[in-house]
């Protein structure tokens, strides 16, 4: 039987990522760095942060329970695959736009779904060992990462892990972190304290 995918490679990629990001938010400085362009930018990258908090913990209350165990089909699970890597990437999105650079959003936005793109392949082959036929069909009419509204299924009822929830809800809480993070970055590069090497749109 194929083996579930070790996710302490994808969280180890995660963390590396983050590091060059951060690395690189400490050396660059965004075209638009104050002004209403900035604010409009910012303002929505925290936006979408709070949506994608949002879609993590209505995803991880369908699969949490369940993740390995069973074929979860319904709730956000019936319009994509993986709703839960679509809100990351939505957060991760938002936060590259907080930082006010479209560029910056974009390469980061482009370099996770990459790790999450090999990741969704690799816990595929699990799935499809697992549940055969049944996942193959679910897999084919299910959209991989865009979801399709259409396909919209609800439970009467379903089981959730409090445990699964509540580490979901601590792990978003440090996409919204990174605001007062950035905003001191901002300030510190603002006041002469923090030079910068590039200027990027």
């Amino acid at each position: 039987m194929t083996a579930a995918f070790n996710q302490k490679k994808r969280i180890a990629w995660f963390w590396l990522l983050a590091a060059l990001f951060v690395a690189a938010l400490l050396l660059v400085k965004p075209y638009w760095h104050e002004g209403p362009v900035h604010e409009a930018i910012e303002d929505t990258g925290l936006i979408l942060v709070f949506f994608a908090i949002l879609g993590r913990l209505w995803s991880i209350l369908y699969i949490g329970a369940h993740k390995n165990r069973h074929l979860v089909e319904i709730g956000p699970y019936s319009m994509t695959r993986n709703p839960l890597y679509l809100s990351s990437l939505l957060g991760i999105l938002g936060v590259g736009l907080m930082f006010g650079s479209l560029v910056v959003a974009v390469a980061m936005t482009a370099a996770f779904y990459a790790v999450f793109r090999y990741t969704v392949r690799r816990e595929a082959e699990f799935l499809l060992a697992t549940f055969g036929k049944a996942y193959a069909d679910y897999a084919a009419r299910t959209p991989l990462f865009i979801p399709d509204p259409r396909l919209y299924r609800k439970a009467r009822t379903t089981t959730f892990s409090q445990k699964a929830l509540t580490s979901t809800f601590l792990d978003s809480l440090l996409l919204l972190a990174l605001f007062p993070v950035i905003e001191g970055i901002e300030h510190l590069r603002a006041s002469g304290h923090l030079p910068h090497v590039a200027t990027l749109f």
